[in-house]
């Protein structure tokens, strides 16, 4: 294989790649999200600067991905912190799960994503929407929402997952020391909201040294919300050089 071949491919293997080379469309992803209100300290501990706490609040999401484009069906869950950056209101990305590795790989390499395997579930049982989360064969986590209790406006369904996304995108050297140590920004786009719903809800995290949800506990459930959607993720964009930084 020559060179200029070589610098066509994204990802290897060069003959399998780990994930295909399209930008997804998400068809019917649906949500399960119930924010909650946790401990200030334990988010100072996690949320790196320059990003800023205004609210200890933290999303737990469930999400099941009916059709992507490249990679087919698979389900997503973790943990989304509310921050500011530079005066705009977003989320940054503590901790994702999935149990699709092209998803996976793909979204740890092209974006920033901090995604790990997992096996996380979403489905109904008896009257309530239930999502899971395991590490292995241990629950980590339980959310459940009444299904489809109360009608969400569309407007607010889609302000709600459309919010800017922080990451951390880190890529090490062969020295191990950081070669990429950037502060990313990116945003959910081309959004078709279908159906969405609100209701009571419970969310319960279980330690797991592996999977440490847990760390941000539950103090008080805020909101919950139930969304079936189309959209696109955009692709991420700096915002950010630890590297070039100084030290405070």
């Amino acid at each position: 294989m020559r060179i200029p071949d070589v610098r066509r491919h994204a990802t290897t293997p060069l003959t399998s790649p780990a994930f295909a080379p399209v930008v997804p469309r998400f068809t019917d992803r649906e949500y399960l999200s119930v924010v909650y209100r946790t401990d200030p300290d334990a988010l100072r501990a996690v949320v790196p600067e320059p990003l800023r706490i205004e609210e200890p609040l933290v999303r737990f999401e469930i999400m099941k991905m009916n059709d992507v484009t490249g990679y087919g069906p698979y389900t997503e869950g973790g943990q989304a912190i509310q921050v500011a950056f530079e005066g705009e209101r977003g989320e940054y990305l503590h901790a994702m799960y999935l149990d699709s590795f092209p998803a996976t790989a793909a979204g740890r390499e092209v974006g920033a994503y901090p995604k790990v395997m997992g096996a996380p579930k979403l489905y109904v049982d008896h009257g309530a929407l239930v999502g899971t989360l395991d590490h292995g064969s241990l629950r980590v986590a339980t959310a459940t929402m009444g299904y489809k209790h109360q009608a969400l406006d569309p407007r607010e369904a889609e302000a709600q997952i459309a919010v800017p996304t922080f990451m951390l995108k880190i890529v090490p050297g062969y020295d191990g020391v950081p070669r990429v140590q950037e502060l990313v920004r990116t945003r959910i786009t081309d959004v078709v909201v279908k159906a969405a719903y609100s209701g009571p809800a419970r969310l319960q995290l279980f330690q797991h040294v592996l999977a440490p949800l847990a760390d941000l506990p539950v103090l008080e459930v805020v909101s919950a919300a139930h969304i079936l959607t189309d959209l696109t993720l955009a692709r991420v964009e700096p915002v950010f050089d630890y590297l070039k930084a100084g030290t405070r």
